[in-house]
């Protein structure tokens, strides 16, 4: 259960942002630069642990992301392509719980919403924003912090 955690808060997830600004052309590293609170959150078809969502925050800086889950810190970078339908994301551990794994994700960022949901497993990249029983894809949605 302990590395669904810190798989589902990688993203979400997922966070996160940009190694090749030539995808990005809507503007959406920028986009997703900031602090991110997530307000919730599913596993498997499941509703995430409210207890670990809420000690859970993502900040992006350029390609970079960190995650916090209570005292815990998963640190990497992410690449964006914006032009895909849907937006994928590649989120790679550098440090951390999920140090040397890369995870592959489909996102959209609205105003100041972020939805990422992505295949914990590694395999496969999502086609859309759902989640199954019995399948490990954990989906993710997200506020920007205000300062």
């Amino acid at each position: 259960m302990k590395w669904i955690c810190w798989l589902g808060v990688l993203f979400v997830l997922g966070l996160s942002t940009v190694n090749g600004q030539d995808k990005d052309k809507g503007g959406d590293a920028k986009a997703l630069e900031g602090t991110w609170i997530p307000t919730s959150a599913e596993l498997g078809g499941q509703p995430f642990d409210e207890k670990i969502l809420k000690s859970m925050k993502l900040v992006v800086m350029g390609d970079k992301y960190t995650v916090t889950v209570g005292e815990g810190v998963d640190r990497g970078t992410v690449k964006i392509d914006a032009t895909a339908k849907p937006k994928t994301m590649d989120i790679m551990g550098n440090d951390g719980p999920n140090k040397d794994k890369t995870f592959l994700a489909i996102y959209e960022v609205k105003d100041n919403t972020l939805r990422v949901c992505y295949d914990l497993t590694g395999k496969a990249r999502p086609t859309e924003f759902k989640t199954k029983k019995g399948e490990l894809v954990f989906l993710a949605t997200y506020q920007r912090k205000k300062p």
